[in-house]
Order: C-alpha cells, then structure tokens, then sequence
C-alpha cells in the first residue's frame, strides 16, 4: 500500500482513570473500543495507543501502545518529541493541552465545554500548580484560542459545546462534533425495566446523583428538594471530601442522604437500576454523562432545564429551573403516575439506542482522514 494511502494514527489515552471513569476518561476508552470494533473495515489504519500508566489498559482494547509521560507533569511538554519520533501521521488527544512542540504529524484536540469560563474554580484533585495554570487559563478566552489553534482540527462532544466554541469564536481550526455515547451492553431490555418499576416505586424510593460536588453542580438544590421529599433517599454517589459532606447535612438535616464515596461500576448500575430516578441539578455541563446512564439503565431522569440536557435525554426526562427544590421535588412526585414513569424509561431507552462507540469512532476516523489528506496536500 503506498504510504499516502496508509495513516499512521495514535490515540492519547492518558487521561483514562485508573478506577472509575470520568466523563474524560470514558469518553477516551468509549471511542477506543468503538475503534476497535471497526479496525477490520479500514486495513488503511495503523492504531497506537498512548497511557501514561500501565494499569490504564485495564480499561483499554487490546491495541498496540507506549508509555507517554503524565499528561498534568512537566514532562507533557516533550510529548510532542516524543511523539515525532514514532512518526504518527495524526495524533488525536481528548483534551487541549497535549505538548506538540515542533510537532511533524497532524493533530486533533478536543474542547469537551466551556465550563469554566463562567465557573472558574478548578477540581481539587489536581496538584496545587495546575490548579493555579487551570484558573490563569480561563480568566480570558485567549489562552484557548492559542491552545486550540495549534491543532489541525478541533473536536466537540456535543452541538451544545459546539455553538458556544463559535459564540466564543475559540478557533479558527475545522470545528467537529464526535458525541459520546452509550455503552450498548449496558442498555437495560425496555420489558424488564418498565415491569421493574412498581417495585421501585415502593418506600424508601431512591433518588441517585453522579457527580463531583464543584459548586456549579449545585446539589444543594438537590439536597433541599430531598428534604421535600420524606419517603425518597438521595444517594449521592461519588467520594466527597469530610467537610462538603458537614456542610450538604447541615444545609437540609431531614433530608434522608446516603453518602456512598464512590462506587464500582457493578454497583453503581444496580443503584440506578433500583432506583425512582437519577437526579441533576447542575447548571452548565459539556455532556451529561450520568444521564445517558440513567437511561440505558431505564431510569427516569429529573434535570436542570439547560440546552445540553435536552440535546441529550429530547423527551425523556423532567426538567426543571436550575436553582428551584421545589420543582425538583415536584417533577419527582410527577412519577409517582406509573404511567408517566414508565413513558420515561421506554423514550430514554429508544434514545439511548441511537448512540453507539462505533458511530462515534466512524466520525472520529472521518476527521483524521482529512486532516491526513489536508497535510499531504499541503506538502
């Protein structure tokens, strides 16, 4: 095959977690496997992954890979050496601060949201200097428009993402949407979900939250609307710091709220599967991640009334005015007409089926083909 019509092509996989996903790092292994499922279709392809730690595999297809340095460590700045040295004909990174110095290969970062232009404060777990870089970054978009204007082409989760990178007019690079998707393993079969659902219905019912506890996921409102709520538990899922947890009892004491400090995925699933609803108080998101959960679990979901949720559950959730308990609890009670619950969970699992890894994966490829043929045409 002559070289023009072979790509060489590396993923960088280092921001898949060891333990439970994030949205980043399912987002990363999701297209990874959705790739792989297809690789036989495109005998044009030479796939490498790039980890950062051996232990990330676990989570990975069995691809062909090397070690990279840790993407938040100052050895990122030489990724791009690195990398020139395996020759890769393009490079895709699920983030936007991939090192590409003096970089020879094609290169496609992604902008996941713009978050934290409007809600600055960086996660904790971060080191101590990134998180200083992270609030400098986003005090003015043009350390964005630097970043992202490195690459060849820049890629988005979701439309929502996309119209605000061209409101904030972010790049001048080719803009492309590769969404995430659902697992299609993990899509519960619509009978037993809708049959499951008058035992769930039964006391204590069980309200589920998946996320961080930063303040602009606002679970205070959600805590507030389970006060309202006497017969409903929240189960807040994620580990959350001695202090945030004092602070989110005290703010609403006869809330029934079960900490559970992070759980595997095994477990997490027959939460959601168990419960009334998964619950989203949140007001600015790139994705939702925990939604599409919620519903390839054929779990009714209850959400912040904001464009990306909608782009995300269309029909098949309650929303509801960012900031308002009460509404909150009252679109929770709004289940209680099993008629209601369970037109839910069939429209959330029909949407869930239109998302697949492999269709992601297809888009993914279709940017990497022409940033290839682009670079040829221009050498």
């Amino acid at each position: 095959m002559p070289a023009a019509d072979f790509t060489r092509f590396v993923i960088d996989a280092r921001y898949v977690r060891v333990g439970r996903h994030d949205g980043i790092s399912r987002y990363t292994a999701g297209l990874c496997h959705g790739l792989a499922n297809i690789l036989e279709s495109r005998p044009d392809l030479d796939v490498e992954l790039m980890v950062s730690d051996p232990r990330q595999l676990d989570k990975l297809p069995d691809l062909r890979w090397f070690m990279g340095p840790d993407p938040v460590s100052a050895g990122e700045v030489l990724t791009g050496r690195l990398l020139n040295r395996r020759r890769p004909d393009v490079v895709f990174s699920p983030m936007q601060t991939m090192g590409a110095l003096r970089r020879r290969f094609g290169l496609i970062l992604t902008l996941h949201d713009l978050i934290y232009y409007e809600h600055p404060d960086p996660p904790q777990n971060l080191p101590a200097p990134v998180r200083a870089g992270w609030r400098l970054f986003h005090k003015s978009p043009w350390p964005q428009r630097v970043a992202l204007n490195r690459a060849d082409a820049v890629v988005t989760v979701s439309q929502t993402s996309a119209a605000l990178i061209r409101d904030w007019e972010l790049t001048r690079r080719p803009l492309f949407v590769v969404p995430n998707a659902a697992e299609r393993s993990s899509i519960r079969d619509a009978g037993e979900a809708t049959e499951s659902w008058d035992h769930r219905s039964k006391t204590p019912r069980k309200l589920v939250y998946m996320g961080s506890f930063m303040p602009y996921k606002d679970v205070e409102t959600l805590v507030r609307a389970a006060a309202a709520l006497p017969d409903h538990e929240l189960h807040l899922v994620s580990p959350v710091s001695e202090r945030r947890r004092s602070e989110l009892t005290a703010l609403a004491p006869d809330a029934r709220s079960v900490f559970h400090d992070g759980l595997d995925d095994g477990a997490y699933r027959r939460l959601l599967e168990d419960a009334t609803a998964l619950v989203h108080a949140s007001r600015a998101e790139g994705y939702g991640l925990p939604l599409m959960e919620a519903l390839c679990a054929g779990t009714p979901v209850v959400c912040t009334d904001i464009p990306i949720f909608h782009e995300v559950c269309a029909e098949a959730a309650a929303y509801v005015p960012a900031g308002d308990h009460q509404g909150f609890a009252a679109a929770i009670r709004g289940l209680d007409d099993g008629d209601v619950a369970r037109e839910r969970i069939t429209d959330g699992l029909r949407i869930a089926r239109r998302t697949s890894w492999e269709e992601s994966a297809r888009g993914l490829l279709g940017v990497v083909d022409r940033v290839r043929y682009d670079r040829l045409a221009r050498d």
